[in-house]
């Protein structure tokens, strides 16, 4: 069984598309069959995380772990499988994320129910309309129908 023991990043560098967690030394620990094992960058030294999904885009990475002359590989898919993994590098990357425009979001509700009230409001006229028709209501007739 695999558990994260450490993650710490060396640094974070965040671009325009993604968010790169660089990775050395004894910055990043994993327990192997309750051994500690260490990192060391022998493949992949890198978490790279796309800023707009939040998702891991390096799964094709190998990570090696090494506990005196024992070298471990453990790949990033199997990483991202340990929930304990993805809490860890989300809370350290989470101020990095490209939050959705929530103006687009209030923009086309506010579209819509533009368009719900002018609707209504036209349903009203004609209501009214039919109303000065019923009453014989000339005056009120011509004035509403001018509306329209």
């Amino acid at each position: 069984m695999v558990s994260v023991k450490r993650l710490q990043p060396y640094y974070i560098k965040a671009d325009s598309d993604y968010v790169r967690v660089v990775l050395a030394y004894q910055y990043f620990a994993v327990l192997i069959e309750d051994q500690v094992y260490q990192f060391v960058p022998l493949e992949a030294k890198e978490i790279r995380i796309n800023r707009r999904t939040q998702r891991i885009e390096n799964t094709e990475a190998r990570f090696a772990f090494q506990k005196g002359k024992d070298v471990r590989y453990i790949t990033m898919t199997k990483l991202i499988s340990l929930p304990d993994f993805l809490v860890q590098i989300h809370a350290l990357t989470k101020a990095y994320y490209i939050q959705p425009r929530i103006e687009h979001k209030n923009d086309s509700q506010n579209e819509s129910v533009a368009m719900i009230i002018s609707e209504l409001e036209y349903l009203n006229l004609k209501r009214l309309i039919d109303k000065a028709l019923d009453e014989e209501n000339k005056e009120d007739f011509d004035a509403l129908v001018k509306l329209l």
